[in-house]
This record gives C-alpha cells, structure tokens and sequence, in this order.
C-alpha cells in the first residue's frame, strides 16, 4: 500500500517539505546577517487550500513533437521564495536582517515540523488500528 496516494498523507508529506525548505531559507537569512545589503527571504505561506487544487490539475507529460505541450515544468524547489520589500529595519550597511525574527521563524518552524510529524503518525496508527495491527 502506497500511502502518497491517500490524499491526506500526500498533503502532510508536501507540509514537511515546506517545512524543511523554509528551515534552509531563514538558516541562510541567519548566516548572511552580517552581509552588506542583504534582505532577508521567506517562502511564501503554505496554502492547503490551493495545493488540494493544484493536486489534481498537475500535468507532467513528455514531448514527443514540436507542437505539443509539456505541461508544467517542475521547479528545482517546489515552494517560491519572496525577499521581504519592506523590512522593519535596516542596518547603515544595508543589512535588513534581524537575528530575533529569524530566530522566532526558526522555532515556529521546528514547531510546525513537530506538529506535522505527531499528525503522520496519529494517521498512521489509525491505519494500523483499521486493519487490526494496532
């Protein structure tokens, strides 16, 4: 039984993947602090709402002739990165990073990954639980 086929366990799977892809950006926020005109990035927010939409219209085809279509590339990362337009503060080197909100995105993230990880496994023991290996 392969569980990326039940919907729930796609979604938590791409969570975890977003989770992990946002702890990388604020890490790299965190290690270019002291880096002349840098601004901090972030992912753009995790909209389930839209990703249960995107589920079913993605398509993956090969071309076999110039006058097809290939559908959708698929990205190097699956999530969007955004820098911050307007930061709240900005060093006289042009630095717009601040190590306190980082840090604050970094635990809400480990939180969220935390969370998302307990909710795997609750599922998983439901399943157990139904074909009665729990």
């Amino acid at each position: 039984m392969d569980l990326n086929k039940l919907t729930l366990f796609g979604m938590v799977k791409k969570r975890l993947a977003w989770l992990a892809q946002r702890q990388e950006v604020v890490a790299q926020n965190i290690a270019n602090a002291d880096s002349p005109g840098y601004r901090p990035k972030d992912l753009r927010a995790f909209q389930f709402r839209e990703l249960v939409r995107r589920e079913g219209a993605e398509l993956n085809m090969a071309v076999s002739q110039p006058g097809h279509q290939g559908g959708r590339r698929k990205r190097i990362r699956d999530f969007a990165e955004e820098t911050e337009r307007r930061p709240f503060e900005t060093a006289p080197a042009g630095n717009a990073v601040i190590l306190e909100e980082q840090m604050g995105k970094l635990n809400e993230t480990g939180a969220a990954h935390k969370l998302t990880s307990e909710l795997y496994k609750k599922h998983l023991n439901m399943i157990r639980i139904a074909i009665g290996k729990g």
